[in-house]
């Protein structure tokens, strides 16, 4: 099987994270019941990420009904998970730099074809992939499956590629047909990941922010500060993070401080309208000349 210009230990080490992945999803849906806080789900994957031999790739993500993403608990989050809520569980591993970025819907809501719609269209994305193939091609076939059930792909969200220390790169594989767009190319690592909604088909920013990435190291006169970004440059090696990974007292203004430099960006919660739903499903996969390789194989089943 040809990877294109990918190294065969670049190949190895996203198969490991792959590996890793599917083994803490599988643990973590499970995990997921009324009653469960958000914390103990998202606390207990990280845990178990770094048990396997990994490291988080980011912060895992918990959506709750018309949130889609960037959605984690805060420290100390007392918030359960209720007896109707739509939750999608969004999981990054790397391994030495290599990424694997899944996500899966566990729904208590009883709408099962939602869910369903998302995981069907992710289906139908990963038979038009190939080296060569446009990703407008693939986002036809997102498009074309969600429709059919009724419901709307999120318009302005999209997959993407996976670079090493870089979770979002491109090629940008949009949920709905392009013409004249990008070709895959054999070797390119990427994460396509559908999102179905029985609301508009375009989320917005809400005012809820917990995960931030570093934009640029500086320096800070303030010690809160200063410590976050000692902390934020030794470990999460440019990768997202959460604020409740932070050890400094006063994280919140620590970030606050540090956003105003211009040294972090943060990441607010995206989401459709009060009272849609969104579901999401998602693999990674190395692009080969012929076809792909799933690096998350088995996270369905």
């Amino acid at each position: 099987m040809s990877y294109g210009d990918l190294s065969e230990e670049a190949v190895e080490k996203h198969q490991e994270a792959g590996d890793i992945l599917v083994e803490v999803m599988e643990e973590a849906r499970e995990l997921v019941e009324p009653g469960v806080t958000h914390l103990e789900v998202a606390e207990t994957a990280e845990e178990r990420i770094v048990e396997l031999g990994g490291e988080p790739a980011f912060p895992v993500n918990i959506s709750i009904d018309h949130e889609a993403s960037h959605a984690t608990p805060e420290a100390d989050d007392e918030t359960v998970f209720g007896e109707d809520d739509m939750v999608c569980l969004d999981v990054g591993v790397h391994v030495d730099g290599y990424i694997a970025d899944s996500a899966v819907t566990v729904d208590f809501s009883g709408n099962d074809e939602l869910v369903e719609a998302a995981e069907q269209a992710l289906d139908a994305a990963l038979d038009e992939v190939e080296a060569g193939s446009e990703v407008g091609v693939v986002g036809g076939a997102i498009e074309d499956v969600i429709d059919g059930y009724g419901y709307s792909p999120v318009l302005n969200l999209s997959g993407h590629g996976l670079q090493r220390y870089d979770a979002h790169t491109g090629p940008s594989i949009p949920n709905r047909g392009v013409d004249r767009s990008a070709e895959l190319e054999a070797g390119q690592v990427v994460a396509i990941e559908p999102f179905a909604t029985d609301g508009s088909g375009k989320v917005g920013e809400g005012s809820h922010e917990q995960i931030f990435e570093l934009q640029e190291e500086r320096s800070v006169r303030d010690r809160a500060a200063r410590q976050a970004m000692d902390q934020i440059t030794a470990e999460f090696d440019g990768l997202p993070f959460a604020e409740r990974w932070l050890d400094t007292p006063r994280p919140s203004m620590a970030l606050r401080r540090l956003k105003a430099d211009g040294a972090v960006k943060g990441y607010p919660v995206l989401q459709e309208d009060e009272g849609k739903l969104v579901s999401q499903a998602e693999h990674t996969l190395i692009v080969t000349e012929d076809g792909y390789e799933l690096t998350t194989a088995g996270l369905f089943e």
